[in-house]
């Protein structure tokens, strides 16, 4: 897998422009041909195509183009701090931004349609094939690295919710202000619980430190990390956010701050919680109830849909765009292909040890 990364990208380059533009329009072409296929068969992705396409219709061209355009932002930027983390870590590799950016663009294709974020691994096999010496450890300390920023924007957003958004908790709680004791209760529990967190997170992180600290060289430097892997970060975040902000204007929803965090906070729980690919149909529940005070659950469950599907369609396609460019069409197929198989096997691996662990645990306490 290792000798298919370190040919594509070298290879891609030298390939004229033109013939890389024919590979897309056959790839396009064949994925064209493998939805008819697919309609013959009674598999429903025709309807899947016609659901995008009303939807699309249903929104005025200057929103839709908004929303493509930040949406290529988002993913462009955040790919952009896995650039710099790889270069950071293996300097002699000499990568090119565009097979970085193809590969975090197909996790994002992927994790929009496959359950359990398995684009997430997808990607981590596939920087592991296409960046000499790399190794999996490695790359996932990198994945590590990545992950840091949108941690702790994630806590924050989580922060801003529970402490300004009045009745926040009244589905699960009732009105909390009626309950003082419990309000302290889960207070202190949840500080509790995120210090036990931080805590097995740092033992885990040192762990991997130790193994690993090729992949996440990049936090040696301190302003080398802000510059290049934390302000792509924030920019790609912004990006996301108007997205969001966009899609709310298009269906008349208000698009303030309160609105697009409520959002934010909403599909992060739902990508949580959720075992369905791109948490669909859990994104759309949490989002009714979230929008519930400032518009109709008809509108909100519209919005939802309409951004979900649009984003993820616009994902797919830019994906392919960008894997036929840098890789070509055979080479592309093989390395998602090979890399996708890797990741089942890995995800499966993961749950088997952790099966394991739980009967081990139970025949100590036996």
């Amino acid at each position: 897998m290792s000798t298919l990364g370190t040919v594509a990208p070298s290879s891609a380059a030298r390939v004229p422009i033109q013939r890389r533009l024919l590979r897309i329009g056959i790839w396009l072409g064949g994925l064209a041909l493998f939805f008819f296929v697919c309609d013959l068969l009674g598999i429903p992705v025709g309807d899947w195509i016609s659901s995008v396409w009303d939807t699309v219709k249903e929104i005025s061209a200057g929103y839709l183009i908004a929303g493509i355009v930040f949406q290529t932002t988002q993913t462009y930027f955040t790919a952009l701090a896995w650039v710099f983390i790889i270069r950071a870590a293996y300097p002699d590799a000499g990568m090119r931004q565009g097979p970085i950016i193809a590969t975090y663009a197909t996790a994002v294709a992927m994790n929009g349609v496959l359950p359990a974020n398995i684009g997430t691994f997808v990607m981590l096999l596939m920087f592991v094939a296409i960046v000499p010496g790399a190794t999996f450890a490695g790359i996932f300390a990198g994945y590590l690295v990545h992950k840091i920023f949108f941690t702790i924007v994630g806590a924050l957003v989580y922060v801003y919710l529970f402490a300004s958004v009045s009745g926040s908790f009244d589905i699960q709680l009732g009105n909390i202000s009626d309950h003082p004791a419990l309000t302290t209760m889960i207070v202190f529990g949840a500080l509790a619980l995120i210090v036990l967190l931080v805590r097995i997170f740092w033992r885990a992180v040192k762990k991997l430190w130790v193994q690993a600290k090729q992949g996440g060289v990049i936090l040696s430097r301190p302003r080398e990390y802000f510059l290049k892997v934390a302000l792509p970060q924030a920019i790609g975040y912004a990006a996301k956010l108007c997205v969001i902000g966009v899609f709310l204007a298009a269906y008349a929803i208000p698009v303030t701050f309160h609105t697009i965090m409520t959002v934010v906070g909403g599909n992060s729980l739902a990508n949580v919680t959720s075992v369905t690919p791109g948490g669909v149909g859990v994104n759309q529940a949490i989002n009714a109830a979230s929008l519930s005070s400032v518009t109709d659950k008809t509108t909100a469950t519209a919005y939802s849909i309409a951004q979900q599907l649009i984003t993820t369609a616009w994902n797919i396609v830019f994906a392919i765009v960008l894997v036929a460019f840098f890789f070509g069409w055979s080479g592309g197929k093989q390395l998602v292909g090979t890399s996708y198989d890797g990741a089942k096997e890995k995800v499966a691996d993961m749950r088997e040890d952790r099966k394991q662990k739980k009967l081990e645990k139970k025949q100590e306490e036996a």
